[in-house]
């Protein structure tokens, strides 16, 4: 009984290790892809319906994404996906804004999926806007959790059409777009702030709201933010995703720190800005990288190259290891045009291959956890000794993903 007991969990620890490991950790994880522009084209696909919600006005909004996929001949069907919003105050903007189409592009250039989603815009009452603009947050969370959970849907009943992995999806954006991620992964609905009137247009539908593709999950593996601020950083929980920010110093839209949130020079609201996110995170554990811009203003990323190239590094240098976690940490600048070369490893030769396919993995596995405590001639007896034992068990799992000749 203490035997199949044994034998049992390991084989729960190997069947979970290789599903959430090796599933990562294999040809899309190579050093370069996710991490450095891999190719010099990508697809676009414009205008896919994911959703629809009533707007402030209380008209229904239909909504949309574009989707930017790598070029055809990347076949992965596993790829992870980053899901991107723009900026604009929740007053103008569109998913082909300049603040993250480059970064779509870029991200599709590097092996990713990346979607740019439009979302629900407006202020309902300029005399009240601390409380207007905590409504049009809070729409837009809807929005973008609907997103997320059309990617879900989008893999399960329709065949994986743009090849993403399911369990790989990141969320992030520029100014309003980082607000959005920022609260989608980190406000709970029994935190929504009371000043909030849910009864009024498209409010509904608890924290994940109504705005399409319920019965999916929306939760995300880390979040990004481009100049981004959350409303309370106390929200922030032991246990909740990475996230990964950049801020200029100078930021008079948007505080780097604690601070008022301004629109056309009026104080609308206090909200606290990456500064004060990653001293929260910092505390708490929370994995995390932060890129501060010394005396630059809001989204310097979307007017000048220097700014861009370090934004698009410090982020992709940080989700890359979110997505291949044996990936080294990386958290500023580097040149993602120049990829390092990578010294190949041969092919061990080792018997732990049993089936002989030219990997060790949870078939051979399941042969050994047959053999165990097999006495003499024995499949699985590596070391030789005579019998199956904890020493071969051992050996089987320091080998457990490689590959062999």
């Amino acid at each position: 009984m203490i035997k199949n007991t044994f034998l049992f969990l390991v084989l729960c620890a190997v069947t979970f290790f290789s599903n959430a490991y090796l599933a990562q950790e294999d040809e899309d994880c190579d050093g370069h892809r996710y991490r450095y522009l891999i190719y010099d084209d990508f697809q676009k696909i414009e205008d896919v319906v994911y959703g629809a919600n009533l707007d402030s006005g209380g008209d229904t909004l239909v909504l949309d994404m574009d989707v930017y996929l790598p070029p055809v001949e990347d076949t992965l069907t596993n790829r992870p996906i980053a899901l991107v919003a723009h900026g604009g105050f929740f007053l103008v903007g569109n998913n082909e804004q300049f603040d993250v189409v480059p970064f779509c592009e870029d991200l599709a250039r590097m092996g990713y999926v990346a979607v740019s989603y439009n979302y629900r815009l407006g202020l309902d009452n300029i005399l009240l806007l601390q409380q207007s603009l905590q409504e049009a947050v809070l729409r837009a969370v809807h929005d973008g959790k609907a997103a997320v959970r059309f990617i879900r849907k989008m893999y399960n009943e329709e065949g994986n059409p743009w090849g993403i992995d399911p369990n790989r999806i990141l969320m992030g954006g520029s100014s309003a777009g980082a607000f959005i991620a920022l609260h989608a992964a980190y406000l709970d609905f029994s935190e929504v702030p009371e000043i909030m009137d849910l009864s009024d247009p498209g409010l509904g539908g608890g924290i994940e709201g109504n705005s399409g593709n319920l019965g999916y999950s929306s939760e995300v593996l880390s979040v990004f933010s481009m100049s981004g601020a959350i409303g309370n950083k106390e929200w922030i929980e032991s246990g909740d995703v990475p996230i990964v920010s950049t801020h200029g110093t100078e930021d008079n839209t948007v505080p780097y720190e604690e601070g008022t949130i301004q629109i056309f020079l009026i104080d609308v609201d206090e909200v606290d800005g990456s500064a004060a996110i990653h001293e929260r995170v910092d505390i708490l554990g929370i994995d995390n990288c932060f890129y501060t811009f010394e005396g630059a203003g809001h989204v310097p990323h979307q007017n000048f190259d220097t700014y861009y190239d370090t934004t698009r590094a410090v982020i992709t240098g940080f989700n890359s290891r979110m997505v291949c976690p044996s990936y080294q940490q990386i958290c500023g600048y580097y040149d993602v045009t120049n990829p390092p070369e990578i010294d190949e490893e041969e092919p061990a030769d080792c018997p732990q291959d049993i089936v002989e396919d030219g990997i060790v993995d949870i078939n051979d596995m399941l042969i050994f956890l047959a053999n165990y405590g097999c006495i003499g001639e024995c499949v699985g007896d590596f070391n030789e000794t005579g019998n199956v034992s904890i020493s071969d068990l051992l050996s089987i799992l320091a080998v457990y993903g490689s590959y062999c000749e």
